[in-house]
């Protein structure tokens, strides 16, 4: 893991994220020496997961480019829906993805990727209920659990964490770039 030491990752927050989804990776990112930001559509509000645990943004979208970060992470919950709302957190998540940063995905957090418009013949997973957002989005669907496509990783539910902390940081690792 020396080599994601210093990187810089955005983690994303809205309300009703799902809590795994958020704090594992925010967690395994700082125990692998990578330095994240929580970042929400407002720095220093507090936003509750569906179980009500809270997390506090360090900073807003309209203050971050994707140049600031390494990698993009968008936990998954409700909170994707929220998070399309905001336009500085799609502007975020389009600019990661069409400039190559990695950008990892899980559950219902491909809604977020389907905002971009810039998945079209890309493969993707996420929550069976969102299989027809990512297809009618252009991407081709794979029931894994964890799929990766150059700088996209994508998983399907709490249970992939793992897999998917696999594919995020192998593709920071190699500094994937499409």
């Amino acid at each position: 893991m020396n080599q994601l030491k210093g990187k810089r990752v955005a983690v994303l927050v809205e309300k009703l994220y799902e809590d795994l989804e958020l704090w594992y990776p925010v967690l395994r990112l700082r125990e692998a020496g990578c330095e994240v930001k929580i970042v929400g559509p407002k720095a220093g509000e507090t936003y509750s997961s569906k179980h009500g645990y809270p997390a506090q943004a360090d900073v807003s979208a309209a203050e971050v480019s994707a140049r600031d970060f390494d990698a993009v992470v968008v936990p998954g919950g409700y909170s994707p829906d929220h998070m399309r709302r905001c336009q500085p957190m799609v502007d975020l998540v389009t600019e990661a993805v069409r400039s190559g940063k990695v950008v990892a995905a899980i559950c219902h957090g491909p809604w977020m990727l389907c905002s971009t418009k810039s998945i079209q013949g890309r493969r993707l997973t996420g929550f069976f209920a969102i299989r027809h957002d990512v297809e009618n989005a252009g991407a081709f669907w794979e029931d894994a659990s964890c799929v990766r496509d150059g700088n996209l990783v994508t998983s399907r539910t709490p249970d992939d964490l793992p897999a998917f902390m696999t594919g995020l940081f192998e593709a920071m690792a190699e500094g994937s770039s499409r």
